[in-house]
């Protein structure tokens, strides 16, 4: 099957590709980076990823807790230094994460990375609510809620409706297609409509936004140039260091890292080593920050079988087959740090 997709793919480059490009050329130019003067960001208030950054940077001990949503607003505060809209359907939540945000802030006072002035400007361009049609001025929006198909396909169609017609909708999904996304924001009986599918692209970030420096840009098949340069240009803006990626299942970081975190659990699940042992030798062998199991554990273990399934399923390769283990310690609920136990005990 991987040899079929490869020779396909080129194919559909070449006669279907290409086609919404050519079709955007009589179109109004997109915006450039610099343009990008009012960001939105849905799903800003969910508090529901753990990690500690202190495993990929100097900021110590600090322990960061906040949907990815969070993280992309507070650098979009500080390094563009333009105002974000967040939006969540919770009031309750999005305080919870503002007051989470004036924490971090705070912090970098303290640690002197920000100052007095910059933490209170940064603060001040952080623009919460519960209405989505508040981003029917946003220049740039992301979409960061979690990954249920049926829900960002919901948010992607009333976004076609409410962003003004030069926006770029962005996605943050780790796993699901851009195309399928895209094809949301299509008008009833008129998939071939490119109004707004040419405006949707991913912009995965990576755990924790404001120390990770990843990010990945995945077009679907509607995707225009414009809208991809775009989105590049606005991710450097953040200090972001991008990579392309094509709209493939787990696009280029789940496609390596989740199987290579399914292997370490085969290693374990067969007697190959300890836990201890798997993720010793690969953090004193190949200088990672933590072994795959530990990370497995902060990434959510329900969370690393769900893509998992999905490789499998959309590959159709027995080489992405999640490992019985894991399947098992999603069924006892053992989900990770975030449960207080995984293959380790928090």
């Amino acid at each position: 099957m991987a040899s079929s997709l490869r020779t396909i793919r080129p194919i559909v480059a070449r006669f279907v590709g290409d086609s919404p490009r050519r079709s955007m050329s009589s179109s109004p130019k997109l915006g450039a980076a610099a343009e990008v003067k009012r960001l939105g960001v849905v799903g800003a208030g969910q508090m529901v990823y753990i990690a500690y950054a202190s495993a990929f940077s100097e900021h110590g001990n600090m322990l960061t807790r906040g949907g990815q949503g969070l993280g992309i607003a507070l650098v979009a505060v500080q390094k563009a230094q333009i105002p974000v809209t967040l939006v969540d359907s919770s009031q309750a939540s999005l305080d919870k994460g503002l007051k989470f945000a004036d924490k971090l802030l705070e912090k970098d006072v303290s640690k002197s990375r920000l100052t007095r002035e910059e933490a209170d400007k940064a603060r001040s361009l952080l623009k919460p609510t519960t209405s989505l049609s508040a981003l029917s001025n946003a220049d740039f929006i992301i979409e960061a809620v979690p990954e249920i198909p049926s829900l960002k396909a919901s948010i992607f169609s009333e976004l076609a409706k409410i962003a003004p017609p030069h926006a770029i909708l962005a996605t943050n999904t780790s796993s699901i297609s851009i195309t399928k996304i895209a094809a949301s924001t299509t008008p009833d009986g008129n998939p071939t409509s490119l109004d707004v599918a040419s405006r949707v692209i991913s912009t995965h970030f990576m755990n924790p936004v404001p120390v990770q420096k990843g990010v990945e840009i995945i077009g679907g098949l509607q995707t225009s140039q414009a809208t991809l340069e775009t989105a590049i240009g606005f991710c450097k803006r953040l200090g972001k260091i991008p990579s392309q990626s094509m709209d493939s299942p787990g696009f280029l970081a789940n496609r390596i890292l989740m199987p290579y975190i399914n292997e370490a659990i085969l290693c374990l699940e067969t007697g190959v080593g300890t836990k201890e042992d798997i993720d010793n030798i690969m953090k004193n062998g190949t200088n990672v920050p933590m072994g795959p199991l530990q990370l497995a554990d902060f990434i959510g273990i329900d969370t690393c079988l769900a893509i998992m399934e999905v490789l499998h399923k959309e590959m159709g390769d027995d080489k992405y087959r999640p490992a019985v283990l894991l399947r098992k310690m999603v069924d006892a609920g053992w989900l990770g740090k975030k449960c207080g136990k995984g293959f380790y005990e928090y």
